[in-house]
C-alpha cells in the first residue's frame, strides 16, 4: 500500500464510509469515478486497469476522458493540445475546456449515469482548475464558476488524485514518443498545478483519494481497487 492511502483509510475510515452511504444508495443510478493528476502521474494506465476490473466483474461502464470524448470535444483537443498553437491565451484556453466539457456531460456523462452505468473519466473540472486556475493563474473560483454551466449538476461521486512529484513525472514524460502542447510548459506551471490539486484533495476530503503514483502499477491499482470494493459494499449495505 502507498503511504498516502494508509493515511487515507485510517483517519478517514468513519467519514468515507458515511460519505459513500450519502453518494451510493441502494438503487441510486450510475456512479462517477474521475482520476485527476499532473502529467506523468498515471492516470489513464490505471484507469484502463480498473475498467477492465470492473467489466470482468459484470459492471456497465463507461470509459472517457477531457478534454475530448465526443466528436466536437476531440476537435477541442486539437487546438488545446497541439504544440503550434503556443499563442493559446490562457482565458481562451479556459473557455476551450468547458466548451468540451459541456458536450462531453450532455452526450456521454449524464445519459450513461441516467442508464446506471459506472462512469470513468480521465480528468474533469477538477483539472482545469488545477491548470488553468492555479496552473495559469486565473483563480479557481473563476473557473469554477466558468463550468457551473458546463456540467449542469454534474459531480464525481469518487476522485482518484494521482500524487507524483512535478520531477518524477515531468521525467516520465521525458521518455514519451508523444508529446504535445501540454507537455510543454515550464516546471513552474506544473508545480502550481501540483499545489492546486493538493488545495482541492483537502477542501474536498469526503470525494478525494490521495494514492502515492510513485509505487509500482500494480500496488498503485491495488490501492484503487481496495476502495472500490469498500465503495461497493457500502452500496449494498454491507457496511456499518
Amino acid at each position: 500500500r502507498s503511504r498516502e492511502y494508509r493515511h487515507y483509510s485510517q483517519a478517514h475510515c468513519r467519514e468515507y464510509n458515511q460519505c459513500m452511504k450519502r453518494a451510493m444508495p441502494a438503487g441510486r443510478q450510475g456512479f462517477f469515478i474521475v482520476f485527476e493528476g499532473g502529467e506523468g502521474a498515471g492516470k489513464s494506465v490505471q484507469a484502463s486497469l480498473l475498467v477492465a476490473k470492473l467489466r470482468a466483474q459484470g459492471h456497465a461502464v463507461v470509459v472517457t476522458r477531457e478534454p475530448g470524448g465526443t466528436r466536437i470535444g476531440e476537435q477541442i483537443r486539437a487546438i488545446t493540445h497541439n504544440p503550434e498553437n503556443v499563442d493559446l491565451d490562457a482565458r481562451a484556453e479556459a473557455y476551450l475546456m468547458a466548451a468540451s466539457r459541456a458536450q462531453h456531460v450532455a452526450e456521454i456523462i449524464a445519459p450513461a449515469l441516467s442508464d446506471g452505468r459506472i462512469v470513468v473519466c480521465d480528468r474533469f473540472v477538477d483539472s482545469t482548475i488545477a491548470y488553468q486556475g492555479y496552473g495559469r493563474g486565473l483563480g479557481p473560483d473563476v473557473i469554477a464558476r466558468l463550468n457551473e454551466l458546463a456540467v449542469n449538476g454534474a459531480k464525481p461521486d469518487l476522485t482518484f488524485f494521482l500524487n507524483v512529484p512535478v520531477e518524477v513525472g515531468l521525467a516520465r514524460r521525458e521518455g514519451s514518443v508523444k508529446k504535445d502542447r501540454m507537455d510543454l510548459q515550464e516546471k513552474e506551471f506544473y508545480t502550481r498545478v501540483h499545489e492546486g490539486y493538493l488545495t482541492l484533495a483537502k477542501t474536498s476530503p469526503a470525494r478525494y483519494v490521495v494514492i502515492d503514483a510513485t509505487a509500482s502499477v500494480e500496488e498503485i491499482a491495488s490501492d484503487i481497487w481496495k476502495i472500490i470494493e469498500e465503495t461497493v459494499r457500502v452500496r449494498n449495505g454491507k457496511n456499518s
